[in-house]
């Protein structure tokens, strides 16, 4: 069977990190409110421990949305600073509106 030539990698997708990580945060803290009630039926059928998995899971999401916040920061300071620099290096015009 013959080769198939390799197609370079597509750029990788963005998505929005901090809503997708706030949206997990807030199933945690949800499953914790939830499961309290019946913290002691759980802990008689030996899954008490339940509760307080689900209260972790939500404060390391907390962590997470800490890090995904200060991560696009990061980029956008970034991608401004390349936009700067571009329009520096084309003598102060936008490089979209530079003409040839």
């Amino acid at each position: 069977m013959p080769k198939t030539p390799l197609h370079p990698s597509p750029p990788p997708l963005e998505a929005n990190d901090v809503a997708i990580v706030g949206g997990g945060t807030v199933v945690w803290f949800i499953g914790f409110l939830a499961l309290l009630p019946f913290q002691s039926t759980l802990s008689e059928h030996g899954h008490g421990s339940w509760p307080w998995i689900c209260l972790s899971g939500g404060l390391l999401g907390l962590i997470g949305l800490w890090y995904c916040r200060a991560r696009r920061d990061a980029i956008a300071r970034s991608r401004a600073a390349e936009a700067a620099a571009r329009v520096a290096d084309g003598d102060g015009q936008d490089p979209a509106t530079q003409s040839d």
